[in-house]
Order: structure tokens, then C-alpha cells, then sequence
């Protein structure tokens, strides 16, 4: 399904380029030519993120015990550095319009042609986003950020070569490619951050630990003594969890397993795809005691 996703994706950011350069060359604008120049970094995007979910779907294997799921986020830095690009590339572009503005020819067909461009890309946008979230792909969610990103960024230009042209404030237009290259660059770093973040084994958001503390808090009625040292890390579209389960000194093996057992099974309940890792200690070892 999320490969399905990133092709999808990968098609209508072509048709999305396509109409994007015809835009602006039916305008000339500056601020038309920085859009399209960020559609194309949703190509590349999109081909890049069907690359990666491509493999991250591998199953394990001897070098690679835990899954191939880390190599989305691969796909999302360089995603993150190919949107900086566009950044520099859009702002060389509007400088010097800056210095010498142009007036803007056959913008009634190019503002419609561009106002088609956004608004399927903002029905892929919706797409990414929800499936992204539902299969919890770091590179469907980026990409659909990413694209949503270029909706607006392309309704702000569409407003701003608007009031140029009804004012004939031609500045107007590097003006807007400039901005728009700003709001890019931001857009970029955010990306490069989030998926630095999932190479580092950052730990799940506090509202996701907390709902995992109130899964474990709920199952132990009295059957265990404490749970520390929980530790949780981010791969891709997989979690995984690990603690300290402190259970009293008469507690058999075979009870201690059932416990753990029911553990497992709420907490991936609660969290599909959660790999959870118990380590079973005795009475002595309670930290609230200062053992």
C-alpha cells in the first residue's frame, strides 16, 4: 500500500511539473519559475521515497536482524537537502528581477494553468498524509508534508501575481519568489531535522510513552512490583520498546513469562507494529528501594 502511495505520488508530480513549466512560460514570472523549480524536487522526492519504501519492506535477514526499516528515513534527509537546493536556486533566479522588474504577460491562462497544477497536488497531498500516517511511513509523511507545503507556498504566488497585476506593482513578483524560497528552506531544514532524528533512535513523542506507561500500569494489578529503565526508539514505520519488569521473589518462571505475555499482546494492541523486549528481575531489584 505505501509503495502504491509513492508511486502515485512519483505520477502526478510529473503531470504537477509539467503544467507548472507551462505556467511559466506563458507568464515569465520569476515567482511561476521558482514553483515549478520546487516541483521539481517533488519529483525527485517521490522517486526517492518509492526507492526507500521499496526496501525498507525487506524482511530481515542475518545482517540485518531488525529490519530494513530505517532506510525511509534516508530518503527523507536527502529530501530535505534537494528542497535547500531549491531554495538557492529559486532566490539566484529572483535577485536580479528584484533589481529590474518585468511587467507579466498572458497571466489569465498561466494563473489558470498553475491553479490546476495546485489543486491536484493538493489532493495528493491529503492522500500522502493520511496513508503516510496510517502505514507510519517517515517517507510518505514527508512527502506528503512536502507537497502540501507546495500548495500553499503556490496559492500565496497565485494571490501575489494577482495584486501585481492589478496594481502593476511588478516588484511584487521577485519579491514573492523570494519568500517563497525562504518558506523552502525552512521546509527543508525541518525535514533534514525529523529524519536525523529517526537515524539517532530518538524515542517516541511523551504523549506516546505516557499511553505506554497507562497500557503497562493497567495489566500489572498487583502482579508486579515496578517497571524502569523504559526505553523506546523510532524505526521507520516500526517502534520499538524495551523495560524492567520487577516482579516479587515467589513469582514462577512460567507466571513471570504469562505476564509477559499479556504485556506484549496489550501494549501491540494499543501500538501495531511495536516490538517490545521484557527483562524479567527479582524483588531485589527495585530501584525505589535503592537497590
Amino acid at each position: 500500500m505505501a509503495e502504491q502511495a509513492a508511486r502515485l505520488s512519483f505520477l502526478v508530480a510529473l503531470l504537477v511539473l509539467g503544467l507548472k513549466v507551462l505556467a511559466y512560460l506563458l507568464t515569465g514570472s520569476v515567482a511561476l519559475l521558482s514553483d515549478a523549480l520546487e516541483s521539481t524536487v517533488n519529483v525527485a522526492a517521490a522517486l526517492m521515497a518509492l526507492f526507500a519504501i521499496r526496501f525498507a519492506q525487506r524482511p530481515p535477514d542475518a545482517t540485518h536482524p531488525f529490519g530494513h526499516t530505517k532506510a525511509e528515513y534516508f530518503s527523507a534527509v536527502l529530501e530535505g537537502v534537494l528542497v535547500v537546493l531549491a531554495a538557492l536556486l529559486i532566490a539566484k533566479e529572483a535577485l536580479p528581477r528584484l533589481l529590474q522588474p518585468t511587467p507579466l504577460e498572458g497571466l489569465g491562462p498561466g494563473l489558470s494553468v498553475s491553479l490546476l497544477a495546485s489543486g491536484l497536488n493538493g489532493l495528493l497531498a491529503y492522500h500522502l498524509i493520511r496513508q503516510g500516517r496510517r502505514l507510519r511511513s517517515p517517507a510518505l509523511t514527508a512527502d506528503g508534508y512536502h507537497v502540501l507545503s507546495d500548495v500553499l507556498t503556490s496559492m500565496g504566488v497565485l494571490l501575489g501575481i494577482g495584486l501585481a497585476w492589478l496594481t502593476g506593482l511588478w516588484v511584487l513578483d521577485p519579491l514573492l519568489a523570494l519568500l517563497v524560497a525562504g518558506n523552502i528552506l525552512l521546509m527543508g531544514f525541518r525535514l533534514v531535522r525529523h529524519s536525523v532524528g529517526g537515524l539517532m533512535d530518538e524515542g517516541l513523542s511523551p504523549e506516546e510513552v505516557a499511553r505506554i506507561q497507562a497500557v503497562i500500569t493497567s495489566r500489572l494489578a498487583g502482579r508486579a512490583l515496578e517497571v524502569h529503565d523504559l526505553k523506546t526508539r523510532r524505526a521507520g514505520p516500526r517502534a520499538f520498546l524495551e523495560f524492567h519488569l520487577v516482579v516479587p521473589g515467589r513469582t514462577t518462571v512460567e507466571e513471570a513469562h504469562q505476564l509477559c505475555d499479556e504485556l506484549e499482546r496489550a501494549l501491540e494492541k494499543e501500538f501495531p507494529g511495536l516490538v517490545v523486549t521484557i527483562h524479567v528481575e527479582p524483588e531485589r531489584e527495585r530501584k525505589e528501594l535503592g537497590a
